[in-house]
């Protein structure tokens, strides 16, 4: 296991070198095992296709990442876990700028909205209850949150993830307090 995990390692690095140097489009599997020094037997083995190993690299990585994160359930520590997503993303964003890139079937996009969505469904159930969290109100906040970072990944010199962060809270937060505030007098009237 432990020489499978290298191979598929070396791989992911080299096609994370290639997607800074050259768009996705134009990158194809020979390239990839050239770069690492392997043959397309050792990258067929591990993977079905250049998209399964883009796929792959955000799956181990964000395990990692998710899997260090606290199970808290405190709001400054879902914030705080959001920040440290947000720094992955923005430390590997030469590699997330061509992965958002990519379209059709298998793209990372679809892959990251469906993990994005199965996350978002469990914290909806918990914030609206089972019955509210339906499919429209997970592809709603799915969607949300997917174009939010490929539009803030995608802008050249994108602004440091904890600016982007803190805008994404104060717009979160306002939002929140302003409805909360317009609301409020329908909710005493209900309750005179």
């Amino acid at each position: 296991m432990a020489d499978s995990n290298i191979t598929k390692q070396a791989l992911a690095a080299s096609l994370k070198e290639l997607m800074g140097e050259t768009p996705f489009d134009k990158i194809n599997v020979a390239q990839i095992c050239e770069r690492c020094g392997m043959n397309r037997k050792s990258f067929y083995y591990h993977f079905r296709d250049k998209y399964d190993l883009v796929n792959w690299i955000f799956d181990t990585d964000f395990i990692a990442l998710a899997s260090a994160a606290s199970a808290s359930e405190s709001y400054r520590v879902r914030w705080d876990f959001v920040e440290q997503i947000c720094d992955y993303f923005y430390e590997n964003r030469d590699f997330y700028r061509g992965a958002f890139q990519i379209t059709g079937q298998n793209s990372f996009t679809e892959h990251f909205t469906e993990y994005i969505g199965s996350s978002l469904k469990a914290r909806l159930a918990f914030i609206l209850g089972d019955d509210q969290a339906d499919e429209f109100s997970v592809d709603f906040y799915t969607d949300a949150v997917l174009c939010a970072i490929k539009r803030w990944l995608l802008v050249k010199h994108c602004m440091p993830p904890e600016e982007f962060v803190a805008r994404v809270k104060r717009l979160v937060e306002s939002g929140a307090k302003i409805i909360y505030r317009e609301l409020e007098p329908q909710n005493e009237d209900r309750g005179a």
